[in-house]
């Protein structure tokens, strides 16, 4: 819950309101770990309140991804699915190269990469995604032929 939490602070310090089709979409991106397509958000926030309409979701995941609140990623796919970042900014997982199984990684070591590249190009860096790339156990002991 945290995530969500923090997601609608940084819409209200943005002096954003938190509208029914806002909270609906982070709602739905929490449920679900995220990793969803905006058709996918689109059926889950109309099975939540069928009143908000198609215009409302994509305004919203267009804002929310303006605020770094949330990020498409590109699996194997040029339409993106959409993750709800932590409280710190960040998001990485593993995705399997075989059977496009996703590991989500709870914690990311990549604080002092951020230090040294905020010193290198004088930036201050508000967060990232991380994708490491492989195969799952299942995949490389050639149990899954998907």
């Amino acid at each position: 819950m945290q995530a969500l939490e923090t997601a609608l602070r940084k819409l209200r310090d943005a002096g954003y309101k938190i509208t029914e089709a806002r909270r609906a979409v982070l709602n739905v991106l929490q449920e679900s770990g995220g990793h969803l397509t905006s058709s996918q958000i689109l059926a889950r926030v109309g099975a939540y309140d069928p009143s908000i309409g198609r215009a409302s979701v994509f305004r919203t995941l267009d804002l929310l991804t303006s605020l770094s609140i949330i990020r498409p990623t590109y699996f194997n796919s040029r339409t993106p699915s959409y993750v709800l970042m932590t409280q710190e900014g960040h998001h990485a997982h593993i995705v399997c190269t075989h059977c496009h199984a996703t590991i989500e990684l709870d914690d990311c070591h990549v604080g002092q990469l951020v230090q040294e590249l905020e010193a290198r190009y004088n930036i201050r860096l508000a967060g990232h995604l991380l994708e490491f790339y492989g195969l799952c156990p299942s995949c490389a002991a050639g149990k899954d032929t998907s």
